[in-house]
């Protein structure tokens, strides 16, 4: 079966034409993605602004037909942190669809935890033992962990790369005392509810995903994206501590010069970097394994696990 999923994330619109079938992996065979930042188009209420939803509407209208060209016999749609957490997230949907036909699912940060868990437990497997994983998104951050391919705990905090750069970052690199209190804060959020997932004991095996991550690991010596998804990238604590003074330390155009770092992000490198120092403090782990699945693969799997179910209950024809 040949689908498409489209992502409406905080900083990316990505629609994934994948082929799969039930107990095989998902093989992309087309990506087509525009930057929304949608974290960054919220005006001072809260709300998405026009430019925000003309750019999102235009998107979904391209994605559909790529989707329709392609092939794909069925197109899932989702939203994430930046339209959840909207203050105009029910008009932003309504006009997205009566523009464009397009029923975006707006996922719970809780779902997003999950979802982006069940993917990184496929990737590595039940060798994993004990799984704890961390997603820096553009609008918040995601943590869950377990032991089996459903987290025991999983849940969302308003602590995405994006965000704050918004907050912190749009005038600029923030002076030591501010650097100093984002930092404070950073870690204060996620020591608040730590324990749900230290309670459990140390996990196996710490498990990083999605773009903020893979860049972290890039900066800090992780094998370039084009050596492919095989091979094992890792974000070292210790490395990270090492650069993070240098990154605040350099110019925006310094910034878009590190390998894997993109112009459109460069703003989201450093306050990225803080909370990922944050959560490896506060778990106490030496260091991330990147896992190249995350959210989208995680809804992919999903639907497949629920279509095998529906092809297992099916009457046989005579």
């Amino acid at each position: 079966m040949r689908l498409g999923v489209l992502d409406i994330g905080s900083n990316t619109g990505h629609l994934l034409v994948v082929d799969a079938h039930g107990g095989a992996a998902p093989l992309p065979a087309y990506s087509h993605k525009e930057p929304l930042r949608l974290a960054e188009h919220l005006d001072a209420d809260g709300a998405v602004t026009r430019a925000g939803v003309d750019a999102l509407t235009e998107f979904c209208r391209a994605a559909l037909l790529v989707a329709e060209d392609k092939g794909c016999e069925e197109v899932i749609g989702f939203a994430t942190s930046a339209v959840r957490d909207s203050t105009n997230s029910d008009a932003v949907l309504e006009h997205v669809r009566s523009v464009t036909g397009v029923d975006l699912e707006v996922l719970p940060g809780e779902d997003e935890a999950r979802l982006t868990f069940l993917a990184v437990r496929r990737w590595f497997g039940w060798s994993a033992g004990r799984l704890a994983v961390f997603d820096i998104g553009g609008g918040s951050l995601e943590i869950a962990g377990g032991k089996d391919e459903a987290p025991e705990v999983a849940w969302s905090l308003p602590l995405g790369a994006a965000r704050l750069a918004k907050d912190w970052f749009s005038g600029g690199m923030p002076d030591d005392d501010e650097i100093r209190t984002l930092r404070r804060k950073t870690r204060a959020d996620v020591a608040r509810d730590a324990g749900n997932l230290l309670r459990m004991g140390p996990p196996d095996r710490a498990a990083a995903t999605s773009k903020t991550f893979r860049s972290l690991a890039r900066i800090c010596g992780a094998a370039p994206s084009g050596d492919g998804p095989l091979v094992p990238r890792r974000l070292p604590r210790e490395a990270l501590e090492t650069w993070i003074p240098k990154l605040i330390a350099m110019t925006p155009e310094e910034l878009s010069g590190l390998p894997g770092v993109s112009p459109s992000r460069s703003h989201q490198i450093v306050p990225g970097a803080l909370v990922a120092s944050a959560v490896m403090e506060i778990f106490e782990v030496s260091g991330l394994e990147i896992c190249p699945w995350a959210l989208r693969e995680g809804v992919i799997l999903e639907r497949f696990d629920q279509l095998s179910v529906l092809d297992g209950i099916r009457p046989r024809s005579a």
